[in-house]
């Protein structure tokens, strides 16, 4: 880890949404790492369901602020990462790639034969695709944001769009579920206050439900 690095756990102790950007611009090399640390997330089969559309161009962030309910925020923010799930990402090419890497990496022809024809079935007949590929999409969205604060930059996730909207005008395919944005910068002005987190006690159980946690 780098020096200028946060730890992780400050990063999480720490972290706010961020209410405003000044804008300035985010480094290439940063963006590089914020984005690889999403790619480096786990995934159900290993895959690897999303997709990732990086906005920095002043009039495309102006037209993303007008399918999110027009946030300041979302023009405001160095880089706008739009985090997709691909619901045919694995009829198109991704498990052929999947195995692949698998294989390279010590992956037995025996479990890649199983793969081949379990995860298709499965895919095929999953009863709720778009909750599916926001699980996956959310942890990889998530490496993105805790990465983007350890290199010292503010983040705001946000759920606040028209997903229609933001369809039209970064011009995805039909099988693109939305699933959040990522506004990454500089904070600007005051920041969001602590609102605190329930304790253990009220959201943590130990074996079954209502039995407190003991640590």
């Amino acid at each position: 880890m780098s020096s200028t690095e946060k730890s992780i756990s400050k990063v999480i102790r720490e972290r706010r949404a961020t209410p405003s950007f000044d804008g300035a611009p985010l480094a290439e090399k940063d963006l590089n790492q914020i984005l690889s640390a999403g790619l480096q997330a786990p995934s159900g089969y290993n895959m690897q369901p999303w997709r990732f559309i990086v906005a920095r161009n002043a009039e495309q962030k102006k037209r993303l602020r007008a399918a999110s309910f027009n946030q300041a925020k979302v023009e405001e923010a160095s880089v706008m990462i739009v985090a997709c799930g691909d619901a045919d990402g694995w009829r198109n090419g991704d498990l052929e790639e999947m195995l692949r890497l698998g294989r390279a990496g010590g992956m037995t022809e025996s479990y890649a034969e199983q793969a081949k024809e379990k995860i298709p079935t499965y895919l095929s007949t999953h009863p709720n695709m778009p909750m599916w590929l926001n699980r996956h999409v959310m942890i990889a969205f998530t490496h993105m944001m805790l990465m983007a604060e350890a290199l010292g930059y503010d983040t705001a996730p946000m759920e606040g769009f028209e997903e229609e909207k933001v369809r039209e005008v970064l011009k995805l395919p039909l099988s693109y579920h939305v699933v959040a944005l990522l506004g990454i910068g500089h904070l600007q002005g005051p920041d969001k206050h602590n609102g605190g987190r329930f304790d253990m006690a009220r959201t943590v159980f130990e074996e079954e439900y209502g039995k407190p946690m003991r640590l």
